[in-house]
This record gives structure tokens, sequence and C-alpha cells, in this order.
């Protein structure tokens, strides 16, 4: 909401959700679970919220597609996207049931814009002119991912890494999860198994109609819930294949120099410079770097050499805005750039 609030391209005009909020105004519906910094946008305030299986009919006949974040089990959720897929109205999502559909792009804009090219097996699957799923990858990725990206040209074989991932991420505050303060849980069910399979479909190719995943690099992960706000930091090992072995120096000038379509197409969510590398040794720092060019950039530093792997690294990124619904919009002006939403 607040991302659409003064977006240069969309405009809000509807909002549904499930028949518990429906009827209500959206500041009745939200008010009290409000958990950002910045006030209800008086653009959402007095919409009405509608039903979003009851009047999905009304709600796709009056937008030109919409943004999708629900909390119910993986088949009901398949089941929503594909009936607003089929009313013709493009969904774009930060769910995770369709991310492993063969036939829906899951895209970072940066990394795998061209996956998008799989949308006309999928209405052809789905028997629409113009309705279809898009989704965005899981937000601890964004942390470790986008690095590794123009690095894999060099033979990169294997990856370990560990995410530290703020409160937020399960949609939590402080005050609402006090057990959280001086506190650190080594699980996120379910988060391991997204950061070791995902990065494969986004790596993948479009073959017969479907992603092909990757066979490699191999990822093992570990995640963590620790005490921060926002913001999900990565410490990362990379092992390249026998001498293919990049110079530190390459993979800072490879990270200095990467460029994806978002920063082509000069979108306007893409952030300038995509990775950011600090020199300091005790950077990046959630506090201090989590928000860099609007919560859209890819923070890093420590590159060194490792006794195990090749080389280590730190990753940090915002999980909310460039893990969530930032990487949302930004896909979702993607896809209007490359001509999917009119």
């Amino acid at each position: 909401m607040t991302l659409l609030a003064a977006h240069p391209w969309f405009q809000l005009v509807a909002v549904a959700a499930s028949g518990r909020s429906a009827g209500k105004t959206y500041e009745e519906a939200v008010s009290k679970r409000w958990a950002m910094s910045e006030p209800i946008p008086d653009a959402a305030k007095a919409l009405t919220v509608l039903d979003a299986d009851a009047d999905a009919e009304a709600l796709a006949a009056q937008v030109d597609f919409c943004f999708c974040a629900v909390d119910m089990k993986k088949e009901e959720i398949r089941a929503l996207e594909e009936r607003y897929a089929k009313l013709e109205c493009p969904i774009v999502s930060n769910n995770s049931a369709n991310r492993w559909t063969p036939d829906v792009p899951m895209v970072v804009p940066e990394l795998n814009a061209e996956h998008l090219e799989v949308i006309d097996a999928q209405k052809k699957r789905l028997g629409t002119k113009r309705g279809f799923i898009a989704v965005k990858s899981n937000c601890s990725l964004q942390s470790y991912v986008p690095a590794l990206h123009p690095l894999r040209k060099y033979g990169l074989e294997r990856v370990l890494v560990c995410t530290y991932q703020a409160i937020s991420g399960a949609g939590k505050t402080f005050e609402r999860w006090p057990e959280m303060v001086d506190n650190c849980i080594p699980y996120i069910g379910g988060e391991e198994e997204k950061s070791e399979q995902e990065p494969l479909k986004l790596w993948g190719r479009v073959e017969g109609g479907r992603i092909v995943t990757a066979e490699g690099p191999s990822i093992t992960a570990q995640c963590f819930r620790v005490a921060c706000l926002d913001g999900h930091m990565a410490a990362v090992f990379m092992k390249f294949a026998e001498n293919r072995k990049p110079s530190i120096e390459q993979i800072r000038a490879d990270w200095d120099a990467f460029r994806g379509p978002a920063q082509e197409l000069q979108l306007p969510s893409a952030p300038k410079q995509f990775l950011h590398y600090f020199e300091e040794p005790d950077r990046p720092q959630t506090r201090l770097d989590r928000n860099l060019e609007r919560g859209m950039a890819i923070s890093l530093g420590r590159l060194r050499p490792d006794t195990q792997y090749d080389y280590k690294f730190a990753g940090l990124s915002h999980n909310t805005l460039r893990g969530a619904a930032g990487g949302g919009v930004l896909l979702a002006e993607l896809l209007c750039a490359k001509g999917y939403l009119d």
C-alpha cells in the first residue's frame, strides 16, 4: 500500500481480502494491525474491502492486474490465483504456492527476466488471452543469490549459506512477538528448503513451455530468526571449479559492473546500483544499510579467502522491500515494460 501510494505507473483502485474483512473500509480492517512506520495512505483508507472469493468477477473486471499476498493453505492459494487468471486478471504474487508450477515464472527482474516468455505457454494451459500468474522468489534469497549470479560463469559448484532473518519476515513486530527480544531461534519452517532449491529455478531455462531447473550449484542452507525488525543477513561460502577460480579483484569488478533489465529499462523501483560493496570490515550492518536505495539494493561486504571453501562474504537485503512488496512492485513494472500488462 505504501509503495503504491505515489507510484508513477500504478493506481490503487480496489482491495480484497477474506469474508471476515469484507464490507469494512481498509482503515477499519487493518488499523489495529498496521505495522508500518508511515501512516495508512489516504488513497487506501476509504476503500471498501471486497470479498476476494465472492466478489472475484467484479474485482477482476475493474482492475488491470492484482497483487496477491494471502495467508491461506497452498492449495487454496493456487486455486485462487488460477481463478483470477482465468478471469483475465493477471496476478503478481508474493505467495509461495505457485513458485514450483512449471509454467509460472518466478522472477527477480535483474536476474532472469527471460523466464517471462513461459507466460505464453501458461496462457495456453489456462485458456486465457491476458490472464496469467507471475511470482517473486523467497525473501531471504535476495541477500545472497544476486551476488552469486554474475559469478556462475566461473563454474560455481558449491555454496553454503547461513541466513539471519528479521522478525518482519514472519509478519511480526516486537510488540506482537515479545519472546523474540534478546533472542535467536535456529528454525524457520520450510525456509532452508526454499533457500536451497529456489535459486535453481531462478537459474533454470525455458524449454518446451516450462521452466527446467538448473542442476547446480549445490546449495546447503541454515536459517535463523534473529532480533532485528527488518533486514535479512547472509553469511555465504562459495567453491568454484578447479582452474576457474576468479580473483577477489575479478569478483569485485563483476559485482560493481552488474546490471540487469531492471536497470536497463530504468524501472521506477529499480536501484541504480544493484550490488553495493562496502570496504569497511564491519559492514554491511542491518540498521545502517537495509534501506540503501529505498531498500531495493543488495549490500555486500567482507569478501575474503576461506580455509574450507574458496571465498566467503556477507550479504544484506531489506526483506519487506526488495524481498517482498518492493520485489513484487518491481516485477509488475517489468511485466508492464515488457508488454504483459496493458
